[in-house]
Parts: structure tokens; sequence; C-alpha cells
């Protein structure tokens, strides 16, 4: 098709950066004020380039740009028009905000002649301030008030999103700016340089911690989610070391569960070796490494396990370290540049164990273990019996078991806010070959956002994940009744865009999370109720395809290869057993705790 355009305008050098630096997708759905960048988007679709993928909510777009930028470590990027198409946005800026995902929001304001006036959505200084709203939760956040400014403002803001802590950067633009030609017809500055992460290493506290590991007894590493780049250099430490593995719920999916030195998740939905091993009296260096420290990795600002005086706190975001006061020590740094130095050391220190050797040894153990039906973790969880049972409704705990057997290895999990992580985190332990942690810088087998936490996250972010590596993996989305009532409509995003992802839903006609934090707290049993849906038929309504699940074989008899390499989603409606509590007693200590 012959391309119409006849000006270069600023919707086309924002698009001519974000190509420049590996963006493929902008997230959003379009309107009248941001017509200038659809327009662009447009040509750049024709050509081969960014394009848009329209979502069904402003807040389902953040959602998709955010599981897009964890899957392929580039920008993320959504877009809303004025007034409510920006205010769709914040939860989902917000959730970023707090996961620290590099994010740039692109927002529309009526023309700067209108400010003042009452022009229809009108979300200026002078109505209702979206630029004011965003305050609060991006790393930068401006109106470009002229076309001048457009193109230094837009560099500041990507580099903003990607310098530490990493996070969301909003640039709200009126229409006869974004409309205005430009002066410039390509990018002026080198984007791909100027976010280029430094390998910075505090060298003085990272040699104080050499000399601890020499000198402990016991070792153990508590991974977050940070550690998603240097996860293999760190497993390959504690191999050395023979330090024990944890890791917080956040970072759970950067360890192989049958790792022979992993001892589970600690924290919320934790497990009990994870906890043993924190107390265990000959325990005298704990090294938590890549983590915020907040509630739910510290069960709840645990002092008898995590926070306390045998701990190195290790981080990327100095700001993280004001969660660790008691620590003996902290270093702050580029996590891969801070291990790799300190494995380095203690090999020399250790020339009698060799690294290749140990985890060689150990992946052909793991393989033989988990290859079995029953194959056996190293360490326990609660009611592990029910992991085999067949009764009906099912059991949420069978049910992650044989999530686990029926998806292929390679299967990224993400779980949505409610029981369903707390089930995710204690319960689903996929098989993994690797022993060495992540091999690039997508944090692993799961996925979920436990700072800000919204619900109906994991569904939008399912699709930004399947868009960003082209679903050369399977991708499942587990998800509550409650998260598809209030974001499902997601799903119709990846029917249009023909991805097979697959939905599996925890079906209690509860809001879950809330029925039983009441009735563990003593609290009035009220507000949880929800009808009972027929997801399965609501997914054949939208042209998904849909199955209601009763029974684990139910789950054993799907053709798992063609729902995973079809040309569009499935709905797994899975009945759950209503009464089964889900591992969340931490949180409701915390509730309860509160005067």
């Amino acid at each position: 098709m012959t391309d119409v355009r006849r000006v270069y305008e600023l919707g086309d050098l924002l698009v001519s950066y974000l190509e420049r630096i590996g963006v493929e997708y902008v997230f959003g759905i379009p309107g009248g004020a941001i017509e200038p960048l659809y327009n662009a988007l447009a040509r750049s679709a024709r050509r081969g380039g960014p394009r848009p993928v329209v979502a069904r909510h402003e807040s389902g777009a953040a959602f998709m740009a955010d599981g897009y930028a964890r899957e392929t470590g580039r920008l993320g990027v959504c877009c809303g028009t004025t007034g409510p198409g920006t205010t769709n946005l914040i939860t989902g800026v917000a959730c970023a905000y707090e996961d620290q995902i590099p994010m740039l929001v692109i927002t529309a304001q009526t023309a700067l002649a209108y400010f003042g006036r009452g022009a229809f959505q009108e979300s200026s200084c002078t109505g209702t301030s979206t630029v004011g709203m965003f305050q609060y939760c991006t790393r930068y956040n401006t109106l470009v008030s002229h076309p001048d400014q457009f193109e230094h403002k837009l560099v500041t803001a990507v580099m903003s999103a990607f310098h530490s802590p990493n996070g969301p950067v909003h640039l709200s633009i009126p229409l006869d700016v974004l409309r205005s030609s430009s002066s410039v017809e390509s990018p002026s500055y080198d984007l791909v340089d100027l976010i280029t992460r430094f390998s910075l290493i505090d060298y003085e506290a990272t040699v104080k911690l050499c000399k601890l590991m020499e000198d402990a007894r016991k070792i153990v590493f508590v991974i977050g989610n940070g550690c998603f780049e240097a996860a293999g250099t760190i497993l390959d430490l504690a191999a050395l070391t023979n330090a024990t593995i944890l890791a917080t719920p956040h970072g759970k999916g950067l360890v192989n569960p049958y790792h022979p030195l992993f001892r589970g998740v600690v924290g919320f939905a934790g497990h009990d070796g994870a906890n043993q091993a924190l107390t265990d009296p000959n325990t005298d260096l704990v090294v938590a490494i890549g983590t915020k420290l907040g509630e739910w990795a510290t069960g709840g600002w645990d002092c008898t396990t995590l926070l306390n005086e045998r701990l190195v706190h290790v981080e990327s975001v100095e700001g993280w370290l004001t969660r660790s006061p008691m620590a003996k020590l902290h270093i702050r740094g580029h996590l891969l540049t801070i291990f790799e130095y300190v494995l380095a050391h203690m090999c020399k220190r250790r020339p009698d164990r060799d690294v290749a050797t140990v985890t060689d040894t150990w992946r052909r153990q793991m393989v033989e273990n988990a290859s079995r039906k029953n194959g056996t973790l190293n360490f326990s969880m609660h009611d592990a019996l029910k992991c085999f049972n067949d009764s009906m409704p099912i059991k949420p705990q069978r049910l992650m078991r044989v999530l686990a057997e029926i998806f292929p290895p390679s299967t990224c999990y993400l779980a949505d806010t409610g029981n369903s992580v707390a089930w995710v985190t204690h319960h689903l332990h996929p098989f993994d070959r690797r022993i060495g942690g992540a091999r690039n810088t997508n944090p692993g087998f799961f996925r979920t956002s436990l700072e800000f936490a919204s619900m109906a996250w994991a569904i939008g972010a399912a699709v930004g994940t399947a868009l960003g590596h082209h679903m050369l993996r399977p991708v499942v989305c587990i998800t509550g009744d409650g998260a598809v009532l209030m974001g499902g409509q997601e799903i119709t995003v990846a029917i249009q865009e023909r991805l097979p992802i697959i939905f599996v839903i925890l079906n209690d006609a509860a809001y879950g999370m809330v029925k039983h934090g009441q009735r563990l707290a003593g609290a009035e049993p009220i507000g949880y109720e929800l009808p009972q849906i027929d997801f399965a038929s609501y997914a054949q309504a939208l042209g998904a395809q849909g199955y209601t699940i009763k029974f684990p074989q139910d789950l054993l008899e799907l053709n798992v290869r063609a729902l995973c390499e079809g040309d569009g989603p499935a709905v797994l409606d899975v009945l759950v057993d209503p009464e089964e509590i889900p591992p969340m007693r931490t949180r409701t200590r915390v509730l309860q705790a509160v005067k």
C-alpha cells in the first residue's frame, strides 16, 4: 500500500525511536486526541515496524505492556486517549511502578488552545489533571507543551525507565503538539547506548562478602526476582559452597524446584523447609539478593527467620536497602558483576570442588527423579497428599500437580492475585532440566505481580508475554473467577492476535481469598459471593475454546499439544473445591496484628 503521509510528524519520530530499541508493539485503545500516534503506527505497521495491539480496557493495555517488558527485557509501551482513557491506565501503571517494570506511557491531551475551556474529556492542569495523577506512580512524568521539547523529553523518559530503579514513565502530549511536523526526520540520539546498564560494583563491600562466605559454617541464599540476570551465577556459587537455596514468592520462577539445594519458598505461601533452613542454629550467613524485602517476601517482616543480624542484603536498587537496617552488610551494584567476582574468588579458595562436575551429576539425578510420576522434592508441602486426590470437586493442590505434569517444561506460568497466587506459589512445581537458573533476561517459569497486586493482571500480562516471545513456548495464565469477571475481556485480544494462551480459571463462585481470609480471621462472612458462571460457555461465546474441568482426568485427557500449538486461546473452567483453604495464613496474621 502506498504511504499517504505528507509530512513527518512527532508520532512518526516517536515510533522511530521505539523501533530503534526493539519495541514491536504499542498496547492501548485509540481515540480522537491520540489519533496522530495511531496514524504513525498505521504507517509503521505497513512497513513491518512497530504496530498497535488494541486492548479492551486501558488497564489491560498496561498489563500487556508489563508482560511484554518482563518477557523481552525491552521497554513496554502503552497509550490512552484523554480523560478516562488516561485514568484507566493508572492501575496497570501503578503495578509496573511497584514491580519495577520499564514502561513508557503515552497519553493525550486536548489541544493547548482549549486548556481551561471545558473541552471534551479535558484532563489538563485546569481540569482533571492526569499529569498530577501520574506523579506518584512514575519515575518521570511531564507534559510536552511544545514540539521542540518532544525529542529531549522522550529520550529523558526512556532513559529514566531503565535507570535504577526501573519503572514506568509518562509523557502527556496535547493533540496539536502530537500532530506537529517534526524538525528532524530521524532520531538524533542513540537510545540503545543511552539505556545500556552499567556494570557497577561496590568493590569493598563485595570483598567483605567473600570473607563472610569463607568463614561461614552454613550459607543460605534467598533469591528474589531482581536476580533474573545473575541467577545462573548465583546457583553456581551455591553449588561450589554447598549453600542452601531459597526463593521469595517473586523469585520462585528462577530456581528449578527439583534443584538438589533448593528448600522452597520463603514468606507468603512458603514452605516449612525454607523456614527450617533460616532458623537452623548452624545457619550463620543469609544472603538475600535482588529482593525488596516487603511483606510477602519476609512472611510479614518476620525477624526470627530473615530480618536479623545474620543477613547480608545485596541489591541493585539502593532504596530497597532501607528495608534491612539490621543487616550486617549492604552491597550495592550490578548483581551479575558482584556474583561473577564472588564466584571467581571462591573458585580459587575451593580448587577441590569443580562446579561443572557437580552440576552435571545433579542434573542426571534430577532428571531421573523428576521423570518418575511421583518425583520427590527436597522440601515438603502442606496437604501434600491432596496433590494425588482424584475426588470431585477437584482439589486445587491436585490441579497444580496435574498442570505441572501435562504442560511442557518450557511453559511460562502467570498467576493472578488471589487464591491463584497462593496455590501456585506453594504447590506448582514444574520440572525444568536447567540447574543453573535463567539463561537470559526473562524471569523464569513463573510470573506474578505481588506488590500493588491488581486482580486481572495475569490476563493482560499473558497476552504481552505471548507476543514478546512470539509463542516459542506455552503460556498458561492461572486466574480466578473474580479476576475474569473483572478483566476477562482481554481474552478477546488473544483471540484477535491468534495467541494459543491457556487460561486456567479456578472457579469457586467466590472472591476466594476474601472468603478464606474472613474465616481465618473470625470476621463477618460478607461480600465474597459470586454467581456460578459457566466460563467454558463464556469462552465459546467470545470465540475461544472452552472446556469444563470437573475431575483431574478431564485435564489428563486434553490434547495439550494441540492447545499449545493452536491459533487461539483456550479456557479451562476448573471447578475447584471451594472449601480448601489456600496457604495464606501469613497474610492473615499481618492483618490481625493491626490494632
